[in-house]
């Protein structure tokens, strides 16, 4: 069952007068999301899912200790684990390829975008992390000092992700025109050597890929999601073929439940899970201490619980109107409920 999003609450009043339009779930009462008694109940087509991990967040967590495959294992499903990925569009397209059955949680502005291309994915969970530590950083011996100064310098982000639109977002916010900066799109693999040499004058990235560079490059943040940003414009997302999820919904809820059961652990475990992370990341114990700081907790919704849908549409909508995404996108026909 879907539980009330604290951060809803707290954004409500900001919220007021954005123009949240209840027009955008005209779909689900034409029928366009699939309604429960559709989904062969109890189907499952495959006793092996393949799960998709990055090195960081909670599918890593999750392969390290163990935990979810044997939860899965005691219905009898057994667990493949496909990655590591760098970011979500190459998960995204293992998943589109065949190569794995859901994605890794990642981000939802590159999975609307797939799917605004014609990729056949559809949300089957979501999830929000709290508190966001998504950051824009430059060095601290650089001559940047705000957002304001980052007009005719170079910015590293990966396209149509949390980079990006955290990018996007911090310019807007401090009046400083998107045109006099220079968008260089890199996938955190060549964002962090390219940062670190001084190829880019800064780079807005997540965690822990942000808290390893503002540590590696002795770095500082310009711009702070959880602090900076007033409003939540991605989200993570649980991301499967509509097929796949239609034809194995019993192993598509099974799934779903392990996650929640992870998500939990990892909430009431901050230290032990940022530990795990480490044995993966191999960073300093400075980095898995700041991280440990965050405490960060998890909260799950499904894919149609209208209040979270309504909040997505915004976000989706947002991205379009700036052009993050090519185009608008109805976020309720693109997602399955099991």
């Amino acid at each position: 069952m879907s539980q009330k999003p604290d951060f809803f609450a707290s954004r409500r009043r900001m919220l007021q007068g954005a123009g949240l339009a209840a027009a955008s779930f005209g779909a689900a009462a034409s029928g366009l999301l699939l309604p429960r008694h559709v989904l062969a109940q109890g189907t499952r087509n495959t006793d092996t899912v393949r799960v998709g991990f990055g090195r960081g967040g909670l599918p890593l967590i999750a392969r390290e200790r163990g935990e979810f495959e044997k939860t899965l294992a005691a219905q009898d499903i057994k667990v493949e684990w496909v990655g590591p990925f760098p970011n979500h569009a190459p998960s995204l397209q293992a998943v589109v390829g065949g190569s794995a059955d859901f994605g890794f949680w990642g981000s939802t502005t590159p999975a609307l975008a797939a799917i605004i291309a014609g990729s056949p994915l559809v949300f089957t969970h979501f999830n929000i992390y709290s508190p966001r530590s998504t950051a824009i950083i430059v060095r601290k011996d650089s001559d940047i000092d705000s957002v304001k100064d980052l007009a005719g310098k170079k910015v590293a982000v990966n396209r149509s992700g949390l980079g990006e639109f955290l990018l996007v977002a911090a310019l807007e916010k401090h009046g400083v025109d998107r045109q006099s900066v220079e968008f260089v799109y890199l996938n955190p693999p060549d964002a962090a050597p390219a940062f670190g040499q001084g190829r880019v004058h800064a780079w807005s990235m997540w965690s822990p890929g942000v808290d390893i560079a503002r540590d590696q490059y002795d770095a500082k943040d310009i711009f702070f999601e959880g602090t900076d940003l007033d409003f939540l414009i991605d989200y993570s997302s649980l991301v499967s073929l509509r097929r796949f999820a239609v034809d194995n919904s019993a192993l598509v809820r099974a799934v779903i439940n392990a996650w929640q059961a992870e998500g939990r652990w990892v909430s009431e475990h901050p230290r032990e899970s940022e530990l795990l992370a480490q044995k993966e990341g191999k960073y300093s114990d400075a980095v898995r201490d700041h991280l440990i700081g965050y405490q960060r907790q998890h909260q799950f919704y499904e894919a149609d619980d209208p209040q979270f849908l309504r909040e997505f549409q915004r976000a989706a909508d947002w991205l379009a109107e700036r052009a993050i995404l090519p185009k608008k996108v109805t976020v309720s026909e693109h997602v399955v409920r099991v």
